[in-house]
Formats: structure tokens, sequence, C-alpha cells
């Protein structure tokens, strides 16, 4: 039965050549993929696609405001205080 430090050994040897091998496949993955892309003239919109338009950005307005104070909040991230356990809708802005 092999020992604890011989184990090591093999398993130090086994991931080095894993990497080797994987190192390898990858250049000849790459290889044939730039072939590919000559060969057939594509773009990287083609391969990758195009990027999502971002969704607008809120403009920040404020939805809802405190009466006494003038506190706002626009309805996004934690609730403030002055409105915990209330309905926001009383407290709405009106556009």
């Amino acid at each position: 039965m092999a020992t604890y430090k011989e184990l090591l050994a093999r398993k130090q040897e086994l991931d080095a050549e894993i990497e080797e091998a994987r190192r390898a496949e990858a250049q000849a993955a790459l290889a044939t993929v730039r072939e590919t892309v000559a060969a057939f003239g594509f773009t990287p919109d083609d391969i990758f696609g195009t990027r999502r338009k971002a969704r607008a950005a809120s403009n920040g307005a404020p939805r809802f405001r405190h009466p006494d104070t003038g506190e706002t909040w626009g309805g996004r991230g934690p609730r403030p205080r002055w409105l915990k356990g209330k309905d926001p809708e009383q407290f709405r802005v009106s556009e």
C-alpha cells in the first residue's frame, strides 16, 4: 500500500499532466476556432451575440414623500423608517 507522501507525489504529477493536456487541447481548439472564423468571416457579434441594451435608468424621481419632514423615497432599496408598518400609497407623490 502506498504511503501518504507517495500518494501526494503522484497527485502532483497527475495535476501537472492534466494541466499540460488541458493546455494542448485548448491550443488545438483555439486553432480550429481561428480557422473557422477566418474561413467564414465571422464577426465578434456573430460569435458572441450583441449586447443587450441596458434598461432605461430610473430618473431618480421620488415616488413617496413624508408630509412632515419632506423626506423622499424612490421605491428602491430598504423601506425608510417613516414608512415601516404604514401603507406607502398614502405617501405617494402625485405626478
